[in-house]
């Protein structure tokens, strides 16, 4: 099957190459398992093999991902480059079950793949492998195990700690949004392979699936401390095995946003980083913007390392950033305000770090004796204009005008800057505090407060004080005794206007982003201790011209859209119980996709519920639903899972089912208790 890219010219105004789509080819693993991939070729490829760029995720390549793969490797194979893009083991038309995210098998696998492609006729030997989310970190994973025929990698919006930055205990303290991801995972997993690819065993591998799956949210609740189950897969354990160039891109309003500075500061093989202002998308396909030509860049990146073509992309700047500017608070943002800077190395000789001392409702130039002390008990549900901690795509995920929140949190301010502030790295928040029973949490949020009083969120990190001396192990808290702790808040690059004041909001919750400790702890500060620490930026306010590109894409697969997407994002409160619901929904339609005949269709929802004064009565509800229909197939899958607690445990009321037009074939049920080991 041929399909003929969209009508742009490569960048240096050489002519597109046409390329024809293979929709399925299997891939046979050491195991036995095959995954099924799907490629876009060069069409004089066989003849004249080209490098090849591997992403490895597993959410369905023929429909789910269709038009986002389509878009980039498309693209790329116009431009002489062979794409790769298989469904991971239990996916899409791949067979075998996922147990878990990246486990051992899971990382072979795609070594194995690496060495495969570098076998076939079409294939110079070199291969690159890039993605985004999971697909980042899996090919910086691949690296540490160094296959031969790798030659470079390209993570976008991924992170190097899955114990503090993934699916799990996500900034230091579990969230109520992290367990909506193990219901996204057990629901991605029992959708079906398509009879037009593995034929009529399609139905056994569904119903393999369904019967295998397990909750994923079961297991990461079981590990509540960084045991094996977290460094296992954790680039940060071994960056000095990633021995391949890598060009790191992330976006600040990215649940993400540290990982390029990590990767500067620990990978010795050529790096370079690029940190925009958009979310967890590909910069060329989604916002906030400024979009940049991230397959452009990409294109010099591939050409430099797989081709062999000397274009001096590691004479550019180790790291170009956006820094956002003062902007009114948007939940719904089209672009940023800002401009790009660059930065030759990394540490830069142009950062110092300035430190506030805190009194009572003050940031200060210096620390002060006999500061005085704070009290902090936020009421439960603060925590409600912070947004997704994902945001890719929907309504109002960035997040609101911080002033609710604020209000009944403790803040310290500066006056009105004379002059503007820019920010460039890591803050950090270095507290004394204690707290009136066994357990407690805090949250820091510095924001951007204009002079008529909107608080623009900048950047936040949470800490659980039985985690303060490290993740790896339970530091009691003994009632009314002071510790000494260190919140670490996301990276950042912000500039704050003259006029502006900047604020650092300290809360004991902050949900749906960090579920409730199991007692309502009133905290106390020490401010005479206490002090926050920011990245500035000292070389003034010269900014370089946008180095990108405009962005680009493929056109997408011929497609017609048979239900328009829909979404809402609603907070209510019920005036007579006091529960306050944050529901999020995510229908994104029906489409028909002409290549492969098939209709499809997902819907996904989350409630988030809890009310004050009761850290017992958090709940999350999550819900998806996925349909696919061609001619008498007609199946389609559903998924819930409901978290709530106690005192001392967790419970997990999970189903899964399945249907075959009207008639349901298999469903299937947990309710499981998982004890509170930090909480």
């Amino acid at each position: 099957m041929t399909e003929q890219a969209h009508d742009i010219q490569y960048h240096d105004n050489s002519p597109l190459n046409e390329f024809e789509i293979i929709e399925h080819v299997w891939i046979e693993m050491s195991d036995g398992v095959r995954l099924s991939a799907k490629l876009w070729l060069p069409k004089d490829a066989v003849d004249n093999p080209v490098p090849s760029i591997l992403e490895f995720i597993p959410y369905r390549k023929r429909d789910a991902t269709a038009f986002r793969d389509h878009g980039n490797h498309a693209w790329f194979a116009a431009r002489g480059y062979a794409c790769v893009r298989p469904d991971m083991r239990g996916h899409g038309d791949s067979e075998g079950i996922m147990q878990d995210e990246y486990l051992p098998r899971e990382q072979q696998d795609a070594v194995e793949i690496i060495d495969w492609i570098s076998r076939q006729d079409w294939c110079s030997g070199n291969v690159g492998m890039m993605g985004i989310s999971w697909g980042g970190i899996a090919s910086m994973q691949a690296a540490t195990h160094q296959p031969p025929a790798l030659k470079a990698i390209i993570p976008v919006g991924a992170t190097v700690d899955r114990y503090y930055a993934d699916g799990a205990y996500l900034v230091g303290a579990y969230p109520g949004q992290g367990l909506g991801w193990g219901g996204v995972m057990f629901g991605y997993c029992i959708r079906p392979p398509d009879p037009a690819v593995v034929g009529d065993q399609w139905r056994d591998m569904w119903m393999e699936r369904l019967e295998q799956t397990p909750m994923f949210a079961e297991k990461w609740l079981t590990h509540q401390l960084r045991d094996e189950t977290w460094t296992q897969g954790s680039v940060c354990e071994n960056y000095d095995q990633i021995q391949v160039p890598v060009l790191g891109v992330s976006g600040w309003n990215d649940c993400w946003p540290n990982t390029m500075i990590r990767l500067l500061e620990n990978i010795t093989a050529p790096c370079r980083a690029v940190s925009g202002a958009y979310a967890h998308v590909y910069p060329n396909n989604g916002g906030p913007g400024p979009m940049f030509g991230f397959l452009q860049l990409a294109l010099d990146w591939w050409d430099q390392w797989l081709k062999g073509i000397d274009n001096g992309v590691m004479d550019q700047p180790a790291f170009l950033a956006f820094i956002q500017d003062s902007h009114t608070p948007n939940p719904n943002p089209d672009e940023r305000p800002g401009r790009w800077i660059s930065e030759s190395e990394w540490p830069s000789q142009d950062i110092r770090v300035r430190q506030f001392g805190m009194t009572e409702g003050k940031l200060t130039d210096k620390l002060m004796d006999n500061a005085g002390s704070a009290i902090i008990c936020s009421k439960l549900s603060l925590g409600l204009a912070t947004g997704e901690y994902m945001p890719i795509a929907g309504i109002a995920e960035l997040p609101h005008d911080q002033r609710s929140d604020d209000a009944y949190s403790v803040c310290f301010d500066t006056p009105p800057l004379e002059s503007s502030l820019e920010m460039l790295g890591t803050p950090m928040a270095h507290l004394t505090v204690s707290s009136d029973c066994a357990q407690g949490l805090i949250a820091a949020r510095i924001c951007d407060v204009a002079p008529d009083g909107a608080s623009t969120l900048i950047s936040y990190g949470i800490l659980n004080l039985k985690l303060r001396n490290g993740q790896e192990m339970l530091a009691p808290v003994t009632p009314g005794e002071n510790m000494d702790v260190s919140i670490r808040l996301n990276d950042t690059g912000w500039r704050i206007a003259a006029g502006h004041r900047l604020r650092l909001a300290l809360s004991s919750q902050l949900w749906p982003m960090a579920w409730p400790v199991g007692e309502e702890a009133v905290l106390k500060l020490d401010l005479t201790s206490c002090n926050l620490e920011i990245p500035v930026r000292t070389c003034g306010v010269e900014e370089i011209d946008n180095p990108f590109e405009a962005a680009e894409v493929a056109d997408p697969p011929l497609h017609q859209v048979l239900r328009p997407s829909s979404g809402h994002r609603h907070i209510t409160e019920d005036i007579g119980t006091g529960r306050i619901v944050l529901d999020v929904a995510d229908d994104r339609g029906d489409i028909h996709l002409y290549s492969i005949d098939l209709d499809y269709g997902a819907t996904n929802s989350q409630r988030y519920s809890i009310t004050d004064n009761d850290p017992l009565s958090a709940k999350v509800e999550y819900r998806a639903g996925f349909t696919f229909r061609r001619g008498d197939w007609d199946v389609r899958t559903e998924s819930n899972l409901t978290v709530t607690c106690d005192e001392t445990q967790f419970f997990l009321v999970g189903s899964i089912a399945a249907y075959e037009g009207k008639t349901n074939v298999y469903t299937r049920d947990w309710d499981i208790k998982v004890p509170r080991t930090i909480y």
